[in-house]
């Protein structure tokens, strides 16, 4: 009985050894996957790509390359750029302007949900569509 608890522990030990050994893997291989998903996103929106393109590019990216069984949300991916730029800041010069894009600040866009013009002394209301800040994350 005492040999087999011995043994149990030893199979438990070493088994350990080799997880802690393989996990510190799989985070650096996540964290490069994060920070190739902030590059992507950095240098399409320094190339003036707007918003929309550069993070559908990056996400692709970042939901793709990542392994297990559950894929990334687009607003964890948007969390994961933004931390990835503002720990390495220095990697990422000039970044920081459009991190506010991730989370729906819109520039340049009306306030108001309608539009009139006036065309022959008649008053034309057009509504339009929600913007892209409000259905942000929709795909």
């Amino acid at each position: 009985m005492a040999r087999t608890r011995a043994r149990s522990v030893v199979i438990l030990s070493m088994a350990s050894l080799c997880l802690n050994a393989v996990l510190p893997v799989r985070t650096l291989a996540a964290e490069a996957t994060v920070n190739k998903g902030a590059q992507v996103y950095c240098f399409m929106r320094g190339n003036g790509n707007d918003h929309a393109v550069s993070f559908e590019a990056a996400y692709a990216l970042i939901k793709r390359q990542k392994s297990g069984v559950f894929k990334t949300s687009p607003e964890h991916a948007a969390v994961m750029i933004t931390e990835s730029v503002v720990l390495q800041p220095e990697t990422y010069p000039d970044c920081g302007r459009y991190l506010g894009d991730l989370f729906g600040a819109n520039k340049g866009v009306e306030s108001s949900g309608s539009t009139q013009s006036q065309a022959a002394g008649t008053t034309e209301t057009e509504t339009t569509s929600p913007t892209y800040g409000e259905e942000r994350y929709s795909y």
